[in-house]
């Protein structure tokens, strides 16, 4: 996937036919009320990530959000401005070449649906998948990201790192809900139907990250188990700065591709450099191989 670019006038005229609105509900935005099984993992052979005439270059990133009860302000902030705001910026600050995008919604271990995967795409279509994510809503025990990592892991096929080499970037964002670490083998049979003997959630990490650079963005709370299991990688900021996730994802692809803190701040608009600084030095030069 990855042919055809995206443009201000698609997203204009995608949000136009749905009436979007960051004053909608998270129902009136996410209008499916169940799981489409092109988004299943458990239906879904490989993920393809390929280079194009259009993009010869192409640079996996995933969004991956929390779907639960609480996050529905999140979710409904992505869909109605902030995945927008996030492909326009990645292509006006020529952070990464030929940026190729999959959204990913993950819940609650036990919901019906706990994970769901978009392709990667280049163009409008991005956002028109997002919005046809199933907010199951609901969340009474553990998040599955780990699943979602073992998912990229094991079923991608991407020219960045087949032909050049290069890591793509994941960036899971959510609240202080607790990263499922428990029974993982278990867990990702019953999400996507994998055999598989990862004994723990740090070896699941350690799978993704041969391909991946991982991130987790927590919301408005503090969990030092998640922590624990991505020490270096995870960004806590308040409720109020949500709308300088998009930001906050392309500074930390700018820094991990070698720049400076202090280089990637000085494009961003002055009122809203505190916030960015505050969430970008929570990563550790030690652990992320980050220069501050």
């Amino acid at each position: 996937m990855g042919y055809g670019s995206y443009s201000a006038s698609d997203w204009n005229k995608l949000k136009e036919s749905r009436k979007l609105s960051r004053n909608q509900s998270v129902e009136e935005v996410f209008t499916r009320r169940s799981c489409e099984p092109k988004f299943d993992p458990l239906y879904i052979g490989t993920r393809e990530c390929f280079d194009s005439d259009d993009h010869p270059n192409t640079t996996p990133i995933v969004v991956g959000l929390d779907v639960t009860a609480s996050m529905g302000y999140l979710a409904v902030e992505v869909a109605t401005n902030a995945l927008n705001e996030l492909i326009t910026k990645l292509y006006s600050t020529g952070a990464v070449e030929d940026p190729a995008l999959m959204c990913a919604a993950y819940g609650d271990y036990l919901d019906g649906s706990p994970l769901q995967v978009t392709q990667f795409e280049s163009d409008i279509r991005i956002a028109q998948q997002l919005l046809d994510i199933y907010f199951e809503s609901r969340g009474n025990g553990d998040v599955v990201p780990t699943c979602l990592w073992e998912f990229l892991a094991r079923h991608t096929n991407i020219d960045a790192v087949r032909k050049r080499n290069k890591k793509g970037f994941v960036f899971t964002i959510g609240d202080s809900a607790k990263i499922r670490q428990d029974y993982v083998d278990d867990t990702i049979k019953r999400v996507i139907g994998d055999d598989t003997s990862y004994g723990s959630s740090a070896a699941v990490l350690a799978d993704i990250q041969k391909t991946f650079n991982v991130f987790h963005i927590m919301i408005g709370g503090n969990n030092p188990r998640n922590d624990e299991l991505l020490p270096g990688h995870t960004i806590y900021i308040s409720k109020n700065d949500i709308g300088q996730i998009p930001e906050i994802i392309i500074s930390t692809i700018q820094m991990q591709n070698g720049k400076g803190l202090d280089e990637v701040l000085e494009q961003w608009d002055e009122l809203e450099r505190p916030s960015i600084r505050l969430a970008l030095e929570q990563l550790y030069i030690q652990n992320s191989g980050i220069q501050l």
